[in-house]
């Protein structure tokens, strides 16, 4: 890239368009990774209930210790940048790239976007919930479409209130355009700065940028509580004339992650076009070993003790026929769900077997 020397006045200068985050302000906020890279999260497991019998010691069922899920959430986005404002070419540009509003200017226009399409990949992965359509969406149908969300969401009791539905402007003008629309402007002059455009089915629509949803994404729909984006680092400054340069030296590192908190991920539904998801996998076993396939993936993850792979400590990455010999005699519940980079998440596969 080119410096460009000023030869005429000119007190401001053409930034690019940015906005703020899309994600910070509507993710769950209630796990702290200060002071550590990762969490552990356990879910307590229920049991089922049982007819109470009026005779024998174990009247009210056999007592059996309550059982846990283990979720293991690891940040691993580390990122940082380093940019310099040399005092003669700050000078010879009449003193335009003021070192502060440099700062805010990468901010806005590099780290915001990566942490916010990084959240919104990683929701979409582990999503509780995909539905697929054949074809994108039309203003016919797209409300439809959304009602399903809504009522994937309403059938895993998820609270109604704190919902958010993310579309592409693509999207949202076929949903503007939909003959059942009605009354999204309700919220059109809050919280613009956000995203916020309106409400459809109790879920605060947030109007993206086409490049922030996965290609063949054509929308998500989720509740706060369900996600998490942790920023643990987010540190920028401005050195004035360090060592070995006549200028300023702005500097930024930004450590965050995201994730969908497995107890919650019904809370978290996406509609992708069908031919871009991976396949069930198939698991066959038989009485001493298990064998997964799963159709042009790259990672297959899978479990033997009946947690769902996506989210449990548990999960394995699948190489080879796993030998069950070692486990308990039983009935017991294998799962496994595939991944590969470029294509939507499989459902998860389920197979009881004997040992």
């Amino acid at each position: 890239m080119a410096i460009n020397l000023a030869t005429k006045n000119s007190e401001q200068i053409a930034a690019a368009f940015t906005s703020n985050s899309y994600v910070a302000a509507n993710c769950g906020d209630y796990f702290d990774f200060t002071g550590v890279k990762g969490l552990r999260v356990y879910t307590p497991l229920t049991v089922e209930l049982t007819d109470y019998t009026r005779t024998g010691t174990s009247r009210y069922g056999i007592p059996t210790e309550m059982q846990d899920n283990v979720q293991e959430m690891v940040m691993t986005q580390d990122k940082g940048f380093a940019l310099t404002v040399d005092k003669g070419n700050d000078s010879e540009q009449m003193g335009t790239k003021q070192a502060g509003k440099m700062l805010k200017l990468q901010i806005a226009e590099r780290v915001v976007p990566m942490v916010d399409k990084y959240a919104l990949k990683m929701f979409l992965r582990d999503a509780g919930t995909i539905n697929t359509v054949t074809a994108k969406p039309t203003k016919a149908n797209i409300i439809e479409e959304i009602s399903k969300a809504s009522q994937a969401l309403d059938d895993q009791m998820v609270p109604s209130d704190n919902r958010f539905l993310a579309v592409s402007s693509e999207i949202y003008s076929l949903i503007r355009l939909a003959p059942e629309f009605v009354g999204v402007e309700a919220l059109g002059a809050l919280a613009l700065a956000k995203g916020v455009v309106g409400e459809l089915f109790g879920a605060k629509i947030l109007k993206l940028p086409t490049s922030y949803l996965e290609a063949d994404c054509y929308f998500m729909m989720w509740h706060k509580s369900s996600v998490l984006a942790p920023n643990k680092i987010s540190n920028a400054k401005v050195h004035l004339d360090p060592p070995g340069i006549s200028g300023s030296l702005l500097e930024g590192r930004w450590l965050y992650d995201a994730f969908v908190v497995g107890a919650r991920s019904g809370g978290v539904c996406a509609l992708v076009k069908g031919t871009e998801r991976l396949a069930t996998p198939t698991i066959a076993t038989t009485s001493s070993n298990v064998t997964i396939t799963c159709t042009g993936a790259d990672k297959i993850l899978y479990t033997l003790d009946g947690s769902d792979p996506r989210y449990s400590q548990t999960a394995v990455v699948y190489g080879s026929a796993v030998s069950i010999g070692g486990i308990p005699a039983g009935n017991h519940l294998a799962k496994a769900v595939g991944y590969k980079e470029g294509k939507f998440t499989s459902p998860v596969a389920t197979s009881t077997f004997t040992r």
